[in-house]
């Protein structure tokens, strides 16, 4: 280290280090099965075929797809009642709302009765929640909507439109259950809280401005989704407004929040808040009817043909014009609609204290969805409002689907001329009252007391929205997510750190005040992995702790710096360039006259430091368990070597006594 005057320091020191282990090579195959495993098989699904007889994997592994075969044996009659009251508790918020957001998503009403038959019975039997209720949902109905909109007109050409529709939603089932099958769910988790927080509250406030058109009795309406667009085409058509329809649905807002607002008081009367979607629509319907309303500006829903779902296989649009947009659309509405199904199913699992799988429920969308497809149905998932009132009312299990399917199968056969006169007005504040749950703000308010960072993510998904299109709040939302990543992979955070008093306990310095540093040494701890986008950046943040040190202890008059210690214990891993930029600091140090030693490297870093000899480079006597051996170690050179000790004695002083 050159001439340099040595000091006597009482930091502690270590009598015996414990040499950092290298562990045994794997071959390259095995190694890659292990990593594959950890990525697609983290729940380790096929530990319960292990040792089974043939018969029994086969069961199993019908009862992995069909989870329905677990618990059905296990039913029993009081599951019935609980479940049957919950069903139908459903089904009387399930048919409204299916008309109010198949109307949303500009497709005929009927395909929201349609929607609620059949994906429930397919989920019912492959889904692994209890307690999610099936159905449509206002965002992937308005994503649908604005996607398809801007290529084909719902009311120039209705039939092509439909068609797409239904390609998107069988689109969206293939890929929700390809993600299901290839175990890559964790694709959904790009989708953050904080991104779905604002995502979710975007999406209702233009849902709620989407409703104008019917509170207000509009014939023609923009087909943008943007606050400015429809607050122009809102107040330049101030002449049309229909005081009638205003009044109505001002009338029926008003119910509905305050049922919503009696059952959060009072949670046993749920049911009031369940049962206030139908009651509006029969209430509505009996006022339009007894004041023929719909000759003096109230629109009205018309005629619902009877009969149940009509096959659609053959309505499948894969033509070339249109392919492009109806898988797009897919895959986006599939995407959002998972992250709301599994959120949402994962929260009610949370409170009952069980457990569902990520990637059966994906196939469970999935094939649910494509079923649907060809039955008629758009775009379903588990929508939260429906699955808090299925909650509440008891459920035990996925027969609450069943139910809620049967009693929609009754409707469609029996019921739906009933709707005839159901104004649209009604549907529109049915939909507002949904959509004002989704408006979290005191989720919002959260996140900038915890995470301002967050904050900007949940905002920029919000002003995306509702300035933009869903589609640009979804981009940017992900975009700034993954950005947070990038950001916090290339600039990792680097500290100093000191001695806790009396311990042998090493922290940051910023979060200590009281930690003492060590005289001649200057201890760093790098927080994440090193890779190529971080290590020039480590490289250089390095290079200036150095720099402050050295500064600050010439100012200070104290001894001068001797060791650099960096703590390895939050490495996870270490790439090639990270072990240049490791070589280029050791060179750095060397010149500058100081020696550097590793702490707590883990299993993966030193095998790669082994297999690039790095070990050899720096000397496997200057790797150290933990810090605290480290700077025992340092301490003790400083202690027994004399002035003008160089690298070499100081290395063999280490050889002979640090082992």
């Amino acid at each position: 280290m050159g001439n340099v005057d040595l000091v006597y320091p009482t930091a502690p020191t270590v009598e015996c280090a414990h040499r950092v282990a290298i562990p045994p090579s794997q071959p390259f195959f095995s190694s890659l099965k292990s990593s594959l495993k950890e990525t697609f098989f983290p729940d380790d699904p096929l530990r319960q075929f292990k040792n089974q007889p043939v018969s029994r994997r086969l069961v199993l592994g019908l009862q992995y797809f069909m989870p329905i075969l677990e618990w059905a044996p296990r039913y029993t009659f009081d599951f019935f009642k609980s479940d049957l009251v919950s069903g139908i508790t459903i089904a009387s918020l399930a048919i409204p709302q299916g008309i109010s957001y198949a109307k949303l998503a500009n497709l005929p009403p009927i395909l929201g009765l349609y929607s609620s038959f059949v994906p429930p019975l397919v989920y019912a039997m492959m889904g692994s929640s209890r307690d999610l209720a099936v159905g449509t949902v206002a965002v992937a109905s308005l994503l649908m909507a604005s996607m398809l909109g801007k290529e084909v007109s719902a009311i120039e050409n209705p039939k092509l439109y439909m068609h797409l529709a239904f390609t998107a939603t069988f689109f969206a089932g293939v890929f929700q259950a390809a993600l299901g099958f290839l175990r890559l769910g964790f694709i959904v988790d790009f989708l953050s809280h904080a991104t779905i927080v604002g995502f979710m509250a975007g999406a209702a406030t233009v849902v709620c401005l989407q409703q104008l058109k019917g509170i207000l009795g509009l014939q023609h309406f923009t087909t943008g989704t943007d606050l400015v667009s429809v607050m122009r085409s809102v107040f330049t058509q101030t002449h049309q407004w229909k005081w009638e329809s205003v009044v109505l649905g001002c009338c029926f807002l008003f119910y509905l929040l305050l049922t919503r607002y009696l059952s959060k008081r009072r949670p046993k009367f749920f049911w009031i808040s369940a049962a206030a979607p139908l009651t509006s629509v029969i209430l509505g319907s009996l006022l339009v009817y007894l004041t023929h309303a719909e000759k003096h500006g109230v629109q009205v829903i018309g005629h619902l043909k009877k009969g149940l779902n009509p096959p659609s296989l053959t309505d499948l649009n894969f033509s070339s014009p249109y392919l492009s947009i109806a898988l797009k659309t897919g895959i986006i509405t599939g995407v959002i609609a998972l992250a709301e199904g599994i959120a949402v199913g994962r929260s009610f699992a949370m409170f009952k204290n069980y457990h569902i799988d990520g990637n059966k429920e994906m196939i469970a969308f999935g094939m649910m969805n494509i079923a649907g497809s060809c039955t008629s149905c758009y775009l379903t998932t588990g929508p939260f409002s429906r699955s808090a009132v299925n909650y509440n009312a008891g459920c035990k299990t996925a027969v609450s689907n069943m139910v809620m399917a049967m009693a929609v199968m009754i409707t469609l056969l029996f019921l739906t001329p009933l709707f005839h006169y159901t104004p649209l007005v009604v549907l529109s504040s049915i939909i507002i009252s949904a959509m004002l749950g989704l408006i979290d703000y005191e989720a919002a308010l959260h996140l900038w007391q915890v995470d301002k960072i967050d904050f900007c993510v949940c905002m920029g998904a919000y002003l995306g929205v509702v300035f933009g299109s869903v589609e640009i709040g979804l981009v940017i939302a992900v975009a700034i997510s993954i950005l947070r990543v990038l950001l916090f992979v290339a600039r990792p955070r680097t500290s100093v750190l000191g001695n806790i008093p009396n311990s042998m306990i090493y922290r940051n310095v910023d979060q200590y005040p009281d930690a003492n540093s060590i005289p001649g040494i200057l201890i760093l701890q790098i927080d994440a992995p090193i890779y190529f986008a971080n290590s020039g950046y480590l490289r250089e943040r390095i290079s200036r702790w150095i720099d402050d040190e050295e500064d600050r202890l010439k100012q200070s008059g104290e001894s001068s710096l001797q060791y650099i210690i960096l703590d390895f214990s939050a490495v996870g891993s270490i790439d090639t360039s990270g072990i240049s930029m490791l070589e280029e600091v050791k060179k750095i140090v060397d010149r500058r006259g100081l020696k550097l030693v590793l702490a707590n490297p883990g299993s993966v870093v030193m095998k790669k430091l082994d297999r690039s000899k790095f070990i050899d480079l720096i000397g496997q006597e200057w790797i150290y368990l933990t810090v605290g051996e480290a700077v025992g170690a340092c301490n003790f050179m400083l202690h027994t070597c004399k002035p003008g000790a160089t690298n070499v004695d100081v290395d063999a002083h280490a050889r002979e006594n640090i082992v």
